[in-house]
């Protein structure tokens, strides 16, 4: 097959949208209301011209759809800015290769520079020169250096300066993370600056990033960047994340959400902090008031909003959506009870504030309640939401394909075969493979079948109504669909000794060879049997258990030093494969009575790196493809091994074809045709027809972010979950 023919095959999205993604950001054109663009943090850019009844997909073309921040030129709103890498510093969170820029309404692009920011979280594009912009450049997640900072536009992206960074060594890991204007005045520009770092096994901010030095805050520019001043009247040192926000209606208020750890760090899980919170200015920043201590998990969130009719009207992102009326004082979150937890972007439409209303006769003495915008668009976790009624009542928009898989299953069920999957904060789901109806699969044909984050779903062989999901941490349910029973599962240790291990992704697989048994993998491997109500310990710590970092803290999911990768061989019965985080991999032949060690047979400079993906051959025992990964160690190179005499050599497959930017995430073998391989990446689907020398682009599955795939042996249909536009079948 040639590559053109590769090329020209067609995936066929199946959804779901009903769950929707997690949306970095919406921008609203001032021209026409029923158009606006949604940001995906791993799904690209989507516009919608007829008030979010329909979208278009308009960003698919190019090499990364990781959006972290989306911009209008407000003097031409054809002229649209778009800053690739989302700037919610998670563990699964994607990376961008800088800015894009189109003059027509995202029909075109261009990139105009900035390659090396990696993540971005806000452009703010000047009021009536659609040529002049600011980027909030936060830099690599993983890695010093790069493109960090402010960075200012006067000529449509053909030069930049950066025009607001950190001194000294601490620029390395100090970014921007938030610029707004004085909506009166673009030459006032205020700016924050945001050290952090992340490891696999850690997250830090501020003070502990840079070694004790203090370089973060905000910051105040009256001539558009030329000098800048630090701001301190009654604003905490020792910063981390902050949000910022001016009011429309009175310029000299500006609120902050800020993340402090003066007088120590606060618990990742704890909304409320010793020292941070809500700040408000009156002065234009000269002086700050605490008006709440509410800050929910800074380095996720931290956006906030001042309604631009009402400077007393607040909203506050985070878990949920949270409102005052007071200034921010007092927060509540009564207008949140029915969308998505998990807040990140919230637009208004400008002008959408009705008239004051008439001062009853007992009120006339009273001055009048300022109006509040009525139309709002919220962003969250689960997709994106409207308003018409100041938040009191909201639509969810469900016909955006923006599911974050991470693992799928299927089954064998007649005529269309289900798939089952988990997902970033949107639970377990099952769904056909196609219906008989000619309006194809709709959101109706899906299941929950609960959880938190979704992750394996297993079908149970006996009962097709029986599904076995997992969820963060190793916590398995089974639960049954027509009856409604749910039972919680997890291996626990016997009192008084050592706690298992469970990643946030824990693998969880069915036998092949024994019906009814599932394997699932914390720092040790476990047989469960008996519809999972018992387990059996089956290897040994199979992990380096260096303390260090099995301990560590951060942002409430580095859960380091387990299994990652489990597999067994679907030809021979008692053949595991086991791959750790931390960069061991291992082999059983009779099902963990004994494990032996792999790692110092691979080439040494995979030694230690992250084992993503195990497959086992489909014709011979001894075959197997190792995926590992050394992003999070700051090498974005995609590395696959194979070997063919069960572990004892190894030989890298990369061959030519993908990207030397794109790190693996799946290999699969075909079922029939062991020089037919398949990888996902973090940037697209590759097929390979002679075992790896040469790689191709498959279809025309854009450059998303492919976590699983899976070949369904009656229909030879390979099966696609991509980690943010859903599931598609060649």
């Amino acid at each position: 097959m040639t590559e053109v023919l590769f090329k020209n095959l067609k995936a066929r999205a199946i959804g779901p949208a009903t769950m929707g993604g997690r949306v970095s950001d919406i921008a609203m054109d001032p021209r026409n209301p029923g158009v606006f663009y949604v940001g995906l943090a791993t799904g690209g850019l989507f516009k919608t011209g007829d008030n979010g009844a329909s979208f278009d997909a308009i960003f698919d073309n190019e090499s990364t759809l990781s959006i972290g921040a989306v911009a209008l030129a407000p003097s031409d709103p054809d002229v649209l800015w778009v800053g690739t890498g989302e700037a919610n510093d998670r563990n699964s969170s994607g990376w961008g290769n800088g800015v894009y820029r189109s003059i027509d309404g995202g029909s075109t692009w261009q990139n105009v520079g900035l390659k090396e920011s990696r993540a971005i979280g806000r452009i703010i594009v000047h009021p009536t020169d659609p040529n002049v912009a600011y980027v909030a450049a936060s830099g690599h997640l993983w890695a010093d250096g790069g493109e960090r900072g402010l960075f200012k536009t006067t000529d449509g992206g053909k030069t930049w300066k950066a025009v607001l960074q950190a001194a000294g060594a601490s620029g390395a890991r100090t970014g921007c993370s938030d610029v707004v204007f004085d909506p009166t005045n673009p030459e006032i520009v205020y700016a924050v600056l945001y050290a952090r770092q992340r490891t696999p096994w850690s997250f830090t901010y501020g003070v502990a990033a840079t070694e004790g030095e203090d370089v973060g805050g905000i910051f105040k520019s009256t001539n558009g960047g030329a000098a800048w001043k630090k701001l301190s009247g009654g604003l905490p040192t020792q910063t981390g994340r902050i949000g910022l926000s001016v009011a429309a209606s009175k310029p000299s208020v500006v609120m902050a959400v800020l993340q402090s750890d003066e007088g120590g760090a606060t618990d990742i899980g704890d909304i409320h902090s010793k020292r941070g919170g809500v700040f408000r200015s009156e002065d234009g920043g000269e002086n700050w008031a605490r008006m709440s201590d509410i800050n929910p998990r800074p380095f996720y969130f931290s956006q906030i909003r001042v309604d631009p009719a009402n400077d007393q009207r607040v909203y506050l992102l985070g878990y949920a959506l949270l409102v005052s009326d007071d200034g921010g004082k007092n927060f509540r979150e009564d207008l949140t009870e029915k969308i998505h937890p998990d807040c990140h972007a919230l637009a208004f439409q400008t002008g959408s504030a009705p008239p004051p209303k008439p001062a009853k006769p007992e009120e006339k003495d009273k001055p009048p309640k300022p109006p509040v915008s009525q139309r709002l668009l919220l962003g969250t976790d689960g997709g994106v939401y409207q308003s018409y009624a100041a938040g009191k009542g909201w639509d969810h928009l469900a016909n955006i394909p923006a599911g974050q898989f991470y693992r799928i299953s299927l089954d064998d069920t007649q005529p269309y075969y289900r798939i089952a999957g988990g997902l970033q904060d949107n639970c377990n789901w099952v769904g056909p493979s196609g219906v008989q109806s000619k309006d194809g699969i709709r959101n109706s044909d899906w299941t929950n079948l609960g959880g938190g984050d979704g992750f394996y779903v297993v079908f149970d062989p006996t009962d097709r109504d029986t599904f076995y999901a997992e969820s963060q941490e190793g916590f398995v349910h089974r639960m049954n669909i027509r009856t409604g029973e749910l039972r919680q599962l997890r291996p626990e240790p016997a009192e008084g000794q050592q706690a298992y291990r469970f990643h946030w992704n824990s693998p969880l697989i069915p036998s092949k060879h024994k019906p009814g048994v599932l394997y699932l993998a914390g720092n040790r491997v476990f047989r469960l049997t008996d519809r999972a109500e018992n387990y059996t310990v089956i290897s040994p710590d199979l992990t380096r258990n260096d303390p260090a970092k099995t301990n560590a803290t951060g942002s409430g999911a580095e859960n380091f030093g387990v299994v990652y990768s489990l597999a067994e061989s679907p030809v021979k019965p008692g053949l595991l494969w086991a791959g750790t985080d931390d960069g061991r991999l291992w082999v059983t032949e009779n099902e963990g009575a004994k494990w032996t060690e792999l790692t110092q047979n691979l080439p040494e400079s995979l030694r230690g790196q992250w084992v993503v993906r195990i497959e086992p051959g489909h014709q011979d025992p001894k075959v197997a493809y190792v995926a590992l990964s050394a992003y999070r160690n700051g090498d974005d190179h995609p590395m696959i091994v194979r070997t063919a005499d069960g572990g004892a050599t190894w030989g890298s497959v990369v061959g030519d074809g993908i990207p030397s930017y794109a790190p693996v995430e799946v290999i699969r073998e075909d079922l029939t045709n062991p020089n037919l391989l398949y990888v996902g990446t973090h940037f697209g689907l590759f097929a390979s027809f002679d075992q790896g020398a040469k790689w191709m682009r498959l279809g025309d599955v854009p450059a998303v972010r492919v976590d699983d795939l899976h070949i369904h042996p009656r229909t030879n249909d390979l099966v696609i979950a991509t980690h943010g536009r859903s599931i598609g079948i060649i």
